[in-house]
């Protein structure tokens, strides 16, 4: 574990930032406190997770592809826009990319750690650090200097599940540690979700096993808000005519693609974008809606229309950079 940076500075005039919280505390949290074997305490960077308030672990592989990191920030920004809170481990990949979408949609997360709470692990996730304790928290079991270990994980991952009323598998490996977290959340009695992939993709298996499993299917966000007992609020205008703006690299993209299928290797050579790139731009043109993949790596537009960078969902197009004009029934 050399991939460490340790956060020294937890001290304001003089006083440790850190709170340790003892099982007996009326702060320590009663979804913990009603499960055999969690931590006699916690120490915290931030606040813990709410009690009356739903949250959501959402785990995945270190080692996540662009599509999975795109799913992981969709599934949490949508969820924590409805109110959820966003359990997750702080990890390369996956779970980087929940406590990423949830800070970018306003929401509250807690990273759990494996190390003490003033050792960030790894060093690369500082941002994610610094800024999950002004909304969320940083909490750990294990005491401050204490650097990370590789039996601390399995360990952690209790706390994970424990504090959460639903996980969320995103991308997993065949024997991947988020399926420990799976298993444990299931011994807990919570609901699994996982998201399915593509048959034969290594990073698909974990979850293609939970499915067959009897793990739900988490399809889109609504599907886990219906679980938690939370109906999604949907304004008419909204129904009507959908505005997402798009990013300049999406827009550059969308541009490019047309009504015949486009393939990957043509949108590459004609942005000059490396292939992780290409493929988190694309994943996300297709979760807001604007294009679909026919077949493996070939893109069409979809029944959507743009303007000034927005998305709406009626028919025609006019897209920034193009001499597209709407299309309308005038």
């Amino acid at each position: 574990m050399t991939d460490t940076y340790n956060r020294r500075n937890t001290t304001v005039n003089g006083e440790s930032r850190i709170q340790y919280i003892p099982q007996e505390d009326v702060r320590y949290p009663e979804r913990l406190r009603c499960l055999p074997g969690m931590p006699k305490g916690l120490y915290v960077l931030g606040k813990l997770p709410d009690d009356s308030r739903p949250s959501v672990a959402i785990v995945g592989a270190r080692s996540s592809s662009a599509y999975g990191d795109e799913i992981s920030r969709f599934f949490a920004g949508a969820l924590s826009r409805a109110g959820v809170q966003i359990i997750s481990g702080m990890a390369w990949g996956i779970d980087g990319k929940a406590h990423e979408g949830t800070l970018e949609n306003g929401g509250d997360t807690y990273a759990v750690l494996g190390s003490g709470v003033d050792v960030c692990y790894p060093a690369g996730h500082r941002y994610l650090y610094e800024k999950i304790p002004k909304t969320g928290g940083v909490l750990s079991e294990q005491p401050p200097g204490m650097p990370p270990k590789p039996g601390h994980f399995p360990a952690r991952n209790r706390i994970i599940s424990g504090l959460s009323d639903l996980v969320l598998v995103v991308e997993a490996r065949e024997r991947s540690g988020s399926l420990i977290t799976a298993d444990l959340a299931l011994e807990q009695g919570k609901d699994v979700f996982a998201v399915p992939g593509r048959i034969g993709d290594e990073l698909s298996r974990g979850c293609l096993n939970l499915l067959k499993q009897g793990a739900g299917l988490a399809d889109r966000p609504e599907t886990i808000l219906e679980c938690l007992g939370i109906r999604p609020e949907t304004r008419e205008e909204e129904a009507n005519e959908k505005k997402i703006l798009l990013a300049k690299d999406e827009n550059i993209v969308y541009s490019l693609i047309r009504l015949q299928p486009v393939n990957l290797e043509e949108l590459m050579k004609s942005t000059g974008y490396p292939v992780r790139k290409m493929m988190t731009v694309l994943t996300g043109l297709q979760l807001k809606g604007c294009i679909r993949e026919v077949q493996k790596n070939y893109y069409v537009r979809t029944n959507s229309r743009i303007i000034d960078g927005k998305v709406f969902s009626n028919s025609g197009v006019a897209c920034k950079g193009e001499d597209h004009k709407k299309i309308s029934g005038k």
